[in-house]
């Protein structure tokens, strides 16, 4: 049976695995499913309809499947899901979709969430993701896998951030990250492209030096416009597949709105124009 202590409180149509350590002071709400070897260490809220998955980690004072931050919500049943093998840190707040929003918040697999950080309604975050201390994400935006995000930035809703990217602290996020390339600042910028991280998750050095090649095109240059720049980076490097999903996401900022692809899935926007790119997570 699961180790639950006596002063926590579990409603009892929630489903746990047998070995989920439920600690002091703990509160697990309705329509919540816990999987195996996950620990609530104490005073971990999970409010309801969240799934949860095997070996994670919650820290003290953690809020789980909470209702949702948005107008526009009316009780209608949403959910938080989570992967596997997660750690979130204390006063991490994570809450439900909303049914505009698809209904789900997802968390993926792998990722470190940090001290007081939010992931809001209906937001989408890959694996092996690192989010450091404070950062907020507005609704809807998509983190990308292996992507890093430095401590206290803030994400303007919608926004999507391209696998392996590396978000610096205190930037103010309004567009699109591009993914493989490193921004900063407020209002944030593409200040480089991310080495490190494509060395480390096994890039291969063409792709790594294409990489850099493209960062130069695209944002140290003058000259070409940038569909220009894109159509002769596809050219350049044909082999490439790294270089095609940079473009694809770079062109797909460019034809959304005010440089956020998924704004165009706004439920109050009329076009109808399709998503071109949908970040890899």
């Amino acid at each position: 049976m699961s180790l639950i202590h006596p002063t926590a409180v579990v409603d009892r149509s929630a489903i746990l695995a047998d070995d989920v350590v439920v600690g002091p002071w703990c509160v697990i709400g309705p329509k919540v499913t816990i999987g195996a070897g996950t620990i609530l260490r104490n005073h971990v809220v999970i409010e309801s309809h969240t799934r949860i998955g095997s070996e994670n980690v919650l820290y003290p004072f953690s809020s789980i499947g909470g209702t949702p931050q948005d107008r526009k919500y009316r009780g209608e049943e949403t959910w938080c899901e989570i992967g596997d093998r997660n750690h979130i840190r204390e006063q991490v707040t994570v809450h439900r979709g909303t049914a505009i929003g698809g209904g789900v918040t997802r968390l993926g697999s792998g990722n470190l969430l940090m001290v007081a950080s939010h992931v809001a309604h209906d937001c989408v975050v890959g694996d092996d993701v690192t989010i450091a201390n404070a950062v907020l994400l507005a609704g809807h935006v998509h983190i990308g896998s292996g992507s890093t995000i430095g401590g206290n930035a803030c994400f303007h809703h919608f926004v999507t951030v391209g696998k392996w990217a590396l978000v610096g602290g205190l930037a103010i996020v309004k567009k699109d990250v591009p993914p493989y390339l490193i921004v900063e600042g407020s209002p944030a910028r593409v200040r480089g492209y991310n080495q490190i991280q494509m060395t480390r998750r096994g890039a291969s050095p063409e792709a790594i030096e294409a990489m850099r090649m493209a960062y130069r095109k695209l944002f140290c240059e003058a000259g070409a416009a940038m569909t220009e720049r894109l159509l002769d980076l596809r050219a350049e490097f044909p082999a490439i597949p790294e270089i095609h999903e940079l473009c694809d996401s770079l062109a797909a900022s460019h034809s959304g709105v005010h440089g956020r692809a998924l704004e165009r899935l706004r439920p109050d926007d009329k076009r109808s124009v399709p998503v071109m790119w949908q970040p890899t997570v």
